[in-house]
């Protein structure tokens, strides 16, 4: 697919008047939209390949270190049973099983260690992880009260995450439409001045002639390649074509995409876009500048959930070489932990390197990680 042309106002020569404010506003805005779809077209692209890259060889690569890290568990459970085990070894022991198959069942799915984890853990993982989901729970809502003034029905279903924010949303849309319902309530009882009555009619004309810029472009290349009339089938497809394209900018108010049409098929040249009036000027700007917000919301929309989906903060995956950059580094460092952990497994089989290990072991503090339990 050939790149989008360029729509911008033609530079005067040296003997002609510069371009005035509006026409300067108009090439940077058309060439701002310009840069965004591009920046858009990248995005979407390296997000289709980061997603197919994940489903094919990160996921892959996870399992299998979560497979050793269940290995290391039974390598440990198997220790616990050896008559020559200390209490103290055994102590230790304990705090690497409950810690490491509890992080493998709750995050990565592994219920296949439940078993394990129930025979060192007296009240065993169902409970325990209730308590640990009431436990955040009860800290989002107080955090969540706080910073929005929400409070939580006492019956209401938070017992997901998605039932935790769908109830939050809806309680902000609520309060919302309770604060402009007042508003509403207010400017009604409340007469309008002169000058909010003018205010309001100048921008219902203003509204009027922006509906009327984009669609006059529309009409003019409806006249041009409306194929119902075309008697040949070759150049009545042609028209369909072009056809398809003018209804879809049309329906998304695409100015630019319009002015391209328009410029592609020669229905105007640069030297007409010099031309513009100044008021025409002004409401095509005013498109412009909602088009290049609505493309800047949606690029800053599909970078957080990238963000969101690798787990990134959000400066790390702005950019398309920095979103591949942090990924081929993950893919890096996950086979660095499958081979140390493979290497683990192997070792610490062994009950003599074992206990010299544990004798270094540490039992972890709530806020201590380490790849054994991340």
């Amino acid at each position: 697919m050939s790149n989008p042309q360029l729509v911008l106002i033609p530079t005067p020569g040296k003997d002609k008047a510069p371009l005035s404010k509006a026409q300067k506003e108009f090439n940077r805005l058309t060439s701002k939209i310009g840069e965004l779809e591009d920046n858009l077209s990248l995005f979407r692209s390296a997000a289709t390949k980061i997603q197919h890259r994940i489903y094919t060889e990160y996921e892959p690569l996870l399992n299998e270190f979560n497979q050793l890290r269940a290995n290391l568990v039974r390598v440990f459970d198997r220790a616990y049973e050896r008559p020559e085990t200390t209490k103290v070894e055994k102590k230790k022991l304990v705090d690497l099983i409950v810690n490491l198959t509890y992080n493998l069942i709750s995050e990565h799915g592994l219920d296949e260690l439940k078993p394990i984890f129930d025979k060192y853990d007296t009240d065993g993982f169902d409970a325990t992880d209730a308590e640990a989901d009431q436990q955040v729970s009860e800290v989002m809502k107080e955090m969540v009260s706080s910073m929005y003034g929400i409070k939580f029905d006492e019956n209401a279903d938070i017992s997901t995450q998605e039932k935790f924010m769908a109830y939050i949303e809806e309680q902000l849309q609520a309060r919302q439409a309770d604060d402009q319902r007042e508003a509403e309530e207010k400017r009604a009882k409340k007469p309008k001045s002169a000058k909010q009555q003018e205010r309001e009619a100048k921008k219902q004309l203003e509204e009027r002639n922006i509906t009327k810029a984009v669609r006059t472009l529309y009409m003019d290349l409806v006249k041009a390649f409306h194929p119902d009339r075309e008697p040949d089938e070759a150049e009545k497809t042609r028209k369909t074509e072009i056809m398809q394209r003018v209804t879809k900018a049309y329906e998304k108010s695409d100015l630019l995409a319009l002015l391209r049409l328009q410029l592609e098929f020669n229905r105007i040249d640069q030297q007409h876009l010099e031309s513009l009036a100044e008021t025409q000027l002004k409401y095509y700007n005013k498109i412009l500048k909602q088009q290049a917000d609505e493309l800047s919301d949606e690029l800053f929309g599909l970078q957080s959930q990238l963000s969101g989906m690798l787990g990134k903060p959000f400066m790390m995956v702005n950019s398309v070489l920095g979103l591949e950059f942090s990924f081929n580094n993950d893919i890096r460092e996950l086979k660095k932990d499958i081979k140390a952990t493979k290497k683990d497994v192997k070792d610490l089989s062994d009950p003599a390197i074992l206990k010299a290990w544990l004798k270094s072991y540490k039992i972890r503090k709530a806020d201590d990680t380490d790849m054994f339990f991340s």
